[in-house]
């Protein structure tokens, strides 16, 4: 009992003593030594002011002990001698332009880290860059080259029913053998309807309209210029490849009905020389794409059902990539609603083309080819050739200004 008396009286004199004045503000009871000059505080603040000759050495220390501690592995090697090398050859060449900079840092990092760059990552400077390797042909030749499906031999084997499904359907335990097989047809030429089409009858009371062999060159040149734009590959960006088509084509954003081939050629070629558009070519390539739609067209029903089919399989994912992404309301409900007519204006006219007899195919690649040489003709004489259209959407414009 007398042990324990002496201890307690031990402890309150130990704490008694222990509570000592900080030195630095002289007011509150300090709970702390500097490790260095045993100076004693009560807090941090008196801490960094009571010896600025002890607080920059502390901390100095321990930066010199963390340091020492950083292995740097091979990775981070190899990537600080890539920086070192380039700004060594950037110090040597003196007279360089500023068009020959290299990449930024931020951009470098992250190729080298694998991740994506898109065109907004890059500076005013890369971004000339970049323009000018695709104005002068450098970017082309990493690129393979497209070959059309339509322009392929397999093109002509297309067999379809009378309901617009594929004849010949592939089995999945069948082996490809030989270069026209089932296998290598499938994988060149788009697939058609996985049902079969209804009548357009059955769809509308109305009787189809004269005017659709116009209207359906409208929608195959601006399928045909969206796959030469995209390089064959509009999966990439289905939202991106369905706009190119509603801006191309005036018969699927704009509710447009050409009364003439004149009419929907014209057109076609005036948004292709469009702003958007005229780093393709222009003219020429508007030319070009024409020559597209006449192979498609001259290849018969079985080819333009199947062309019809991808376009309609291409705005589809656009508007389920646009719901995915889930921008501003107003603009979403906007692009959605077009493209959902565009969707229905497809499939109205696929249905009107698996009915057509074949004579029609070969008689309407005839006049799209006459179209075309006319207008090349006012093109070579450089003459002015206008067109007027009633109203759509209460606008009236001309189609063509000048070719």
């Amino acid at each position: 009992m007398e042990e324990s008396i002496a201890l307690s009286e031990t402890l309150q004199v130990n704490s008694a003593s222990s509570r000592v004045i900080c030195r630095v503000c002289q007011k509150q009871f300090s709970q702390y030594t500097c490790p260095r000059c045993n100076t004693r505080y009560c807090s941090l603040h008196c801490y960094k002011s009571h010896s600025l000759r002890c607080t920059e050495s502390f901390m100095r220390e321990n930066v010199v002990d963390e340091m020492k501690q950083l292995r740097p592995d091979d990775e981070s090697k190899k990537k600080m001698l890539e920086i070192l090398k380039r700004f060594h050859a950037e110090d040597e060449e003196d007279g360089m332009d500023e068009d020959d900079s290299t990449l930024s840092e931020e951009t470098i990092q992250k190729a080298l880290s694998g991740g994506e760059i898109n065109y907004d990552d890059l500076s005013a400077e890369e971004k000339k860059l970049f323009q000018r390797a695709i104005t002068t042909g450098e970017l082309s030749k990493m690129i393979e080259p497209w070959e059309p499906w339509w322009l392929k031999p397999s093109a002509r084997t297309i067999s379809l029913s009378h309901g617009g499904t594929r004849l010949i359907q592939p089995l999945a335990s069948e082996e490809a053998s030989g270069s026209h097989s089932v296998e290598n047809l499938e994988s060149e030429i788009p697939p058609g309807p996985e049902t079969p089409l209804p009548s357009p009858k059955n769809l509308t009371s109305a009787e189809p309209s004269p005017l659709l062999p116009f209207h359906l060159v409208d929608i195959l040149y601006s399928y045909c210029f969206t796959l030469r734009l995209y390089n064959g590959d509009w999966s990439s960006d289905s939202i991106g490849a369905s706009m190119v088509v509603l801006n191309v084509s005036a018969v699927l954003s704009q509710g447009a009905q050409p009364e003439s081939l004149l009419e929907a050629v014209s057109y076609c070629l005036e948004q292709t020389c469009s702003p958007d558009f005229r780093h393709m070519g222009g003219l020429q390539f508007g030319f070009g794409v024409l020559d597209d739609v006449v192979s498609l067209i001259s290849l018969g029903r079985a080819a333009v059902v199947c062309a019809l089919c991808d376009l309609q399989r291409m705005i589809a994912a656009g508007e389920m990539e646009l719901k995915s992404e889930k921008p501003r309301k107003a603009k979403s409900s906007e692009v959605t609603s077009k493209l959902k007519s565009a969707g229905r204006k497809i499939y109205f006219i696929l249905c009107w083309v698996n009915e057509q007899p074949e004579e029609v195919w070969s008689s309407l690649s005839v006049l799209v080819q006459a179209e075309k040489a006319s207008q090349l003709e006012y093109q070579g004489n450089g003459k002015r050739r206008t067109l007027k259209t009633e109203k759509t959407n209460d606008d009236s414009k001309a189609l063509i200004k000048e070719i």
